[in-house]
């Protein structure tokens, strides 16, 4: 089989590019601004994120804040991205952002029915859940505000794996508090995060990678975390990385996930863990003024099942024009697309 070049993008409140949903799809009008973005209007931002998915020209898509509908998603790539589509969008109750997958089907790469999926409002796992964050033995309950999305992939000819999407809970604060109850948000929302990684570990991966039904299928585990390598100080409070719970744990190394961008580094920023190179996003500071923060939080990560199947990985800052995405496509997305090769 030909190789599969594969994105994972956080493409920014998708859903305000839609109509009311008690209404067949359809994209708002051109000129309407949109609501999250009031500088952009809908064709603005229809071009510019398409503009994007047509220069990396891929076979699959892992949207992150996808809209509510897989018929919005699937109007999307019928209508402003090259090729032809097979989409999916996974739905959460009370969510306008959700997360989708769009497999191109005209090239012959996947079998007649290019992908199956799990509703992950239906599978245990992702279901509320109770777990003690606190440390005073005391369980909380938790949920997931977004569901992960959950599909198997059929390329033509060749190896069936599978897909996690996730969009954890975000840790970010974006506003200015006092400092004592700055401090009593970003902690709660990382204990917030911290659970819900522990327990797609605890009660999905681990059973994935050691029940015979699943363990020997590959499985990608992608999307935005929310969360880099290593303690920020909040974390430190809490003893808690979630990349790294979701990851695995040095004691059952067997049941490690790689991860793409890190292993795209040089074997210097490996050795000396400098992330810069691998930075997806950036945020305001909502103290200090004209300071922006580089961070590391959306992730490819891949179960070891098959040796070097997930490679190649990069984020698409540098464009086709020479530019740097932001010139030139300003209204797609804070995020940088994460794209990489899938050899099987």
């Amino acid at each position: 089989m030909s190789d599969l070049k594969m994105v994972v993008w956080n493409m920014e409140w998708m859903n305000d590019l839609f109509g009311p949903n008690d209404q067949p799809a359809q994209f708002r009008p051109n000129d309407e601004p949109t609501v999250h973005n009031k500088k952009a209007t809908v064709k603005q931002r229809r071009d510019d994120l398409s503009g994007v998915l047509n220069e990396i020209d891929v076979d699959i898509v892992v949207v992150i804040e996808g809209p509510n509908r897989t018929s919005e998603l699937q109007l999307f790539f019928d209508s402003d991205v090259n090729g032809t589509w097979k989409t999916y969008v996974q739905y959460s109750k009370g969510q306008s952002q959700n997360i989708g997958i769009a497999v191109r089907i005209d090239t012959n790469k996947f079998e007649s029915t290019p992908f199956k999926y799990f509703d992950s409002n239906r599978i245990d796992s992702f279901d509320d859940f109770l777990l003690d964050t606190e440390g005073d033995k005391v369980q909380e309950l938790h949920s997931f505000e977004r569901k992960p999305l959950y599909v198997e992939i059929y390329p033509s000819n060749s190896t069936t794996f599978r897909v996690l999407g996730l969009h954890l809970k975000s840790k970010g604060i974006f506003d200015a508090y006092e400092w004592s109850k700055w401090w009593q948000i970003s902690e709660g929302n990382r204990k917030k995060i911290l659970a819900q990684a522990s327990y797609i570990r605890t009660e999905f991966l681990d059973k994935y990678l050691t029940q015979d039904s699943t363990k020997d299928i590959p499985l990608i585990v992608c999307g935005d975390i929310n969360d880099g390598p290593g303690l920020d100080a909040s974390e430190k409070k809490i003893f808690g990385s979630a990349i790294e719970r979701l990851m695995g744990s040095i004691w059952k190394p067997h049941l490690c996930l790689g991860n793409a961008l890190f292993d795209s580094l040089d074997s210097r920023d490996k050795e000396e863990l400098n992330f810069d190179k691998i930075q997806t996003t950036s945020y305001k500071d909502p103290i200090f003024i004209n300071t922006w923060h580089k961070v590391w939080i959306d992730h490819v990560m891949y179960t070891k099942n098959l040796d070097n199947w997930v490679c190649g990985a990069n984020i698409y800052k540098d464009v086709r024009s020479g530019n740097k995405i932001w010139e030139d496509y300003k209204h797609s997305s804070d995020h940088f697309p994460i794209h990489f090769t899938i050899k099987m």
